[in-house]
């Protein structure tokens, strides 16, 4: 019997699936495979560990899989993609696909047809494909300059607005319910420290913070979950400009994926309402995508071509 392995690897966290010609056969999760983020030497730890997991819990050994498709952050580049492709072939014989996270996503939601991807996890991206195949892409350029709406920027957005608020209110007034969880979060004790860790060099993990913004509930906080979902929105709005605008009033189907969608609501409900301004005819996916089960299927595709 034929076994497939897809693997969605992340700035995150890592996850895999071992699955036969119709069957999810065992899953597996492990710590970021990002190379950007990450290193080389992190990356191939997580995707080893990830894969030898993924095998045991399936009662197989990776040389008995047919075909593999690696989806990741930053895999679409080639000197990244081949850089990754060289650390699965230390396990696995079998053909290998590297892809970057979009196009497992993309499957995962569509499969070979039209569709909007928006991805929002450690960074975001959006990226869509019509009836003819053409394909386009908007956002995705990087913690540090944009991944607007991502849960870095959740993050990084979150200790601006806290520090901005903190300018605004007299002196010795108490610190905010978000400014205060903030704190705990990096260990810090005062604003000022949560700013000189903020500015450090190198620069901080303000994706770590994403959980602590979700649970604050105070009105900080909801601010800025509702300007990252607007932020993805505009990116969403962005693709289904440039793929679908000879579409006129046809509906355009939109998926979310990635750790903020799945984990807060008011990012998804201000992406929904926001997109449905800026774009009339989107039909948002109310699921969340998992971008593995894509991965997986495209697994048996390259098996497929390979025979």
């Amino acid at each position: 019997m034929p076994y497939y392995l897809g693997i969605d690897g992340g700035g995150t966290k890592t996850a895999c699936a071992v699955g036969d010609e119709n069957r999810v056969l065992a899953t597996s999760t492990a710590g970021p495979s990002n190379i950007v983020r990450v290193g080389e030497m992190q990356a191939r730890e997580s995707l080893h560990r990830v894969v030898r997991q993924a095998c045991a819990a399936a009662s197989i050994r990776p040389d008995q899989v047919s075909g593999t498709c690696a989806g990741g952050s930053g895999a679409a580049r080639p000197e990244l993609a081949a850089i990754v492709h060289t650390i699965l072939a230390e396990l696995l014989s079998s053909p290998i696909k590297v892809v970057g996270d979009m196009e497992i996503a993309l499957e995962a939601a569509f499969e070979d047809g039209p569709g909007v991807m928006v991805i929002a996890g450690t960074g975001s991206i959006a990226y869509g494909r019509d009836d003819n195949g053409r394909t386009a892409r908007a956002g995705g350029w990087g913690f540090e300059i944009g991944d607007e709406g991502s849960a870095h920027w959740i993050g990084r957005t979150a200790v601006s607005a806290v520090l901005r608020a903190s300018d605004r209110e007299t002196q010795g007034a108490a610190v905010s319910a978000l400014g205060q969880g903030l704190c705990e979060a990096w260990g810090v004790s005062t604003l000022l420290d949560l700013a000189r860790a903020a500015n450090s060099v190198p620069s901080p993990d303000f994706a770590a913070l994403f959980r602590t913004v979700v649970a604050c509930d105070d009105d900080l906080a909801h601010e800025v979950l509702g300007a990252a979902g607007r932020e993805l929105a505009e990116i969403a709005a962005v693709v289904i400009r440039r793929v679908f605008v000879e579409d006129g009033e046809g509906l355009v189907r939109v998926a979310m994926t990635g750790s903020v969608f799945r984990h807060a609501l008011l990012v998804r409900d201000a992406f929904y309402n926001a997109l449905k301004g800026l774009a009339p005819h989107a039909q948002v996916m109310l699921q969340v995508v998992e971008p593995v089960e894509g991965a997986l299927r495209m697994a048996r595709k390259i098996a497929g071509q390979a025979g």
